[in-house]
């Protein structure tokens, strides 16, 4: 009985990306070589008009200690929004996701997520937003956020501005804060070494002031608990 139940689970998984394989639609991040494979995203509109991004990836592959032949990045991301939800982080929430081995040889990786409806990137939102209480609000949020990703064990490890969005008017009329991306997002035991990496990437790789910079560490020592040195050098 549990071969047979297995059996219907492959099955009913291979149907399943046999459907949003064959999926078509505007491509949003066209397809590129890396990785030693290509990768790409489409924004697809079902008949429903329900929306969804679709990552693509052939042969697209990440090596580590771990896995030193290569494991198919769609796999880490999937770990990674999955535990992300779990710890109460905003991410897209994930429809899809799988590999499967190519008929033509190698791996093809899917990964299907859901619109975030209302939300624009952070440095966007940052320039054109004036009142510094909405400001501190989401560098607030952002914080908190980023410490429970950390204190669940995760790092983000791409954090740039662009994997950052912002909903200016979200639930009980307040600015809600997501992330994306998490291809590279990887397990971390420290979630002091994991705070320092994501928050000076994103201090590097955003139009955040000074003035921001020093409401968000603020805001993530307080969600912290305490000090964290070298984040204030």
């Amino acid at each position: 009985m549990a071969a047979e139940y297995a059996g219907a689970l492959r099955s009913q998984e291979h149907e399943q990306f046999q459907r949003f394989w064959a999926l078509g639609g505007e491509w949003v991040e066209a397809p590129n070589q890396r990785r030693g494979g290509v990768s790409g995203v489409q924004r697809v509109c079902l008949t429903n008009g329900r929306v969804l991004y679709v990552k693509r990836q052939v042969g697209h592959l990440y090596r580590s200690l771990r896995h030193p032949f290569g494991r198919p990045t769609v796999q880490r991301e999937r770990e990674a929004l999955l535990a992300a939800e779990r710890l109460g982080v905003r991410v897209p929430h994930l429809v899809f996701g799988a590999v499967r081995h190519s008929p033509q040889g190698g791996w093809q990786g899917l990964l299907v997520t859901e619109v975030l409806e209302g939300f624009i990137e952070f440095d966007r939102w940052y320039a054109a937003q004036a009142g510094e209480g909405d400001r501190h609000l989401v560098l607030q949020q952002l914080a908190a956020m980023l410490c429970r990703l950390h204190q669940g064990g995760w790092q983000h490890g791409c954090l740039y501005s662009k994997h950052v969005f912002v909903r200016p008017m979200g639930a009980g009329g307040l600015p809600e804060v997501a992330l994306l991306d998490l291809e590279k997002a990887r397990r971390r035991w420290s979630s002091k070494r994991a705070a320092l990496r994501d928050l000076w990437q994103f201090r590097r790789h955003s139009s955040l002031d000074e003035a921001g910079w020093q409401m968000l560490i603020y805001g993530y020592e307080a969600a912290f608990g305490s000090a964290i040195k070298r984040l204030r050098s």
